[in-house]
């Protein structure tokens, strides 16, 4: 399953099951929601890790459709984008990205 096949997945599971699909802050809220309960598991040392990471993706995919954003395509170029991008190391050892000389 590609990721726009998952967020449409999404969206019509959340129509057909009459869930949030117009309540953005609320939607917000319970990904984070989610989000601790995969770290949750993660801490306990729980197997339901990647249940519980795909719940948060499923969440995602339903928030990125109640937004219009098509997620693949964002990924994609986030992505891309990440590549180029170049990381120096603190003294103390913290990665920071390296500005980006303004182009003229």
């Amino acid at each position: 399953m590609n990721i726009r096949d998952g967020q449409k997945f999404a969206w019509d599971n959340k129509l057909a099951k009459g869930f949030n699909t117009s309540d953005v802050p609320l939607e917000f809220c319970l990904l984070q929601g989610e989000m601790a309960e995969a770290f949750d598991a993660w801490r306990k040392d729980r197997d339901t890790v990647g249940e519980e990471l795909a719940d948060v993706a499923i969440y995602l995919f339903g928030l990125a459709e109640m937004t219009g954003t098509d997620l693949q395509a964002e990924i994609e170029a986030k992505i891309a984008k990440n590549v180029g991008r170049v990381y120096s190391r603190l003294p103390n050892g913290v990665l920071v990205k390296d500005p980006v000389e303004p182009q003229t």
